[in-house]
């Protein structure tokens, strides 16, 4: 028996200026740039050690209330984030996510490296 769809993602396309993105230059994010708020986000991956451990969602940092499209493609792909797989079983429009360009194969990737950015 197919699974129920109860809700909706926010947002299904990816930001201009998402840092998943291998284009994006972290410094040019809307609304200020802080490494350590970036590197704290870090808690929002899927472990590889307890890969049933919920994690909370990354937020876009465009659109607040809405899921990270690029955080979504890497957890339900390559970050093999289970729970997460599971709660978008029931995901009206989980079918449309789409990204745009080249994204960063892990979360270490998407942290700057000041060096690419001088």
């Amino acid at each position: 028996m197919p699974r129920e769809k109860t809700w909706s993602l926010k947002r299904t396309v990816q930001c201009k200026k998402c840092p998943w993105k291998k284009s994006t230059n972290p410094h040019e994010i809307p609304r200020g740039y802080s490494v350590d708020r970036h590197k704290a986000l870090e808690r929002t991956i899927a472990d590889t050690a307890d890969p049933f451990d919920l994690k909370p969602n990354m937020a876009c940092h465009e659109e607040h209330e809405a899921h990270c499209v690029g955080w979504l493609d890497n957890q339900l792909g390559r970050g093999n984030n289970i729970p997460l797989r599971m709660q978008m079983m029931s995901c009206a429009n989980a079918g449309d996510i789409r990204t745009i360009g080249e994204q960063h194969e892990s979360f270490a990737d998407t942290l700057p490296k000041e060096a690419d950015y001088a």
